[in-house]
């Protein structure tokens, strides 16, 4: 009888370590995956368009086959008469588009002085608000201030930069910009990437960075591809959104890229007639809403 026992005790034994033996490797398993899974979502990139005007109601469609995303105007667009995308909003919603929330900003001939750029960034972040209030941006949104001009800002630059940034957090949104990626000659050897020197004389101010570069490499040229290439990619690893074609391409700067564009320079989407001449700019972005701005998430 006691053998028998201890037989069965050892047969309960050997089940026992088994157990232990499946729970440790499945325990391995989950722990193995879980990183996997948090790096592939930090890596997914998603394709995005930005143009000065409304591309059309009757092209969403066509558009929304190649991009997640679309750049949505606040207020008039660069050299743009009127802003064409007010009221926009629901439309792209409703075709399934992620939002690049933008506001024009000011260029350095419009500043002056550091008093009167720090009124215009304050002047500017209220317009800002408003216009996102008024187009239906939910609070939080990260609303981008397009800051055409790059190489190292200059004084009057940084106040009116640092100004928005301010008023447009204090108002509950959040803040990002557009900005040069590109190294820019200071002369003596030396040069200056805009994105990175806003971001280090930006006082511990979290700010979105959307850079741009359009030379190749980095940048691909005018494609549009099913797997795009990454924000960090283009060489500033913190950045959430890269530019990486413009329309009309810039031949100062992308002399090195293939011929992708069309014969007249501009960058035209699959899908959409090129008669239309409804040419993009192409952006690569962390998510597929990279202002966060739908309201349905």
């Amino acid at each position: 009888m006691t053998a028998e026992i201890a037989e069965h005790a050892e047969k309960i034994w050997a089940n026992i370590l088994d157990v232990r033996l499946y729970l440790g490797l499945l325990s391995a398993l989950l722990v193995t995956m879980q990183p996997l899974h948090s790096q592939t979502q930090k890596t997914s990139a998603y394709l995005g368009f930005d143009r000065n005007n409304y591309p059309g109601d009757q092209n969403l469609k066509a558009l929304r086959q190649t991009f997640t995303f679309a750049g949505y105007w606040l207020n008039r667009p660069p050299s743009a008469d009127v802003n064409t995308w007010v009221g926009k909003r629901q439309k792209l919603e409703s075709a399934g588009f992620g939002f690049l929330v933008l506001f024009n900003g000011r260029l350095y001939a419009d500043l002056k002085t550091v008093a009167r750029a720090t009124a215009l960034g304050k002047s500017d972040a209220r317009a800002a608000v408003a216009g996102a209030h008024r187009e239906g941006f939910p609070g939080d949104t990260v609303i981008f201030l397009d800051q055409e001009q790059g190489g190292r800002m200059l004084p009057e630059q940084k106040a009116y930069i640092y100004a928005w940034v301010d008023g447009v957090i204090a108002a509950g949104f959040r803040a990002g910009i557009y900005c040069s990626g590109i190294a820019a000659e200071e002369g003596h050897g030396t040069t200056i990437v805009t994105a990175n020197d806003i971001r280090q004389n930006a006082g511990g101010r979290k700010i979105v960075y959307f850079v741009t570069d359009d030379a190749c490499p980095p940048a691909p040229g005018c494609v549009f591809p099913r797997k795009p290439p990454r924000p960090a990619d283009s060489g500033i690893s913190f950045a959430d959104v890269w530019q990486f074609a413009q329309s009309p391409r810039r031949t100062e700067v992308s002399a090195g890229c293939p011929a992708t564009h069309n014969r007249d320079g501009n960058c035209y989407p699959p899908g959409v007639d090129v008669r239309q001449k409804l040419h993009v700019d192409v952006e690569t972005a962390t998510s597929a809403d990279p202002s966060q701005g739908r309201r349905s998430q």
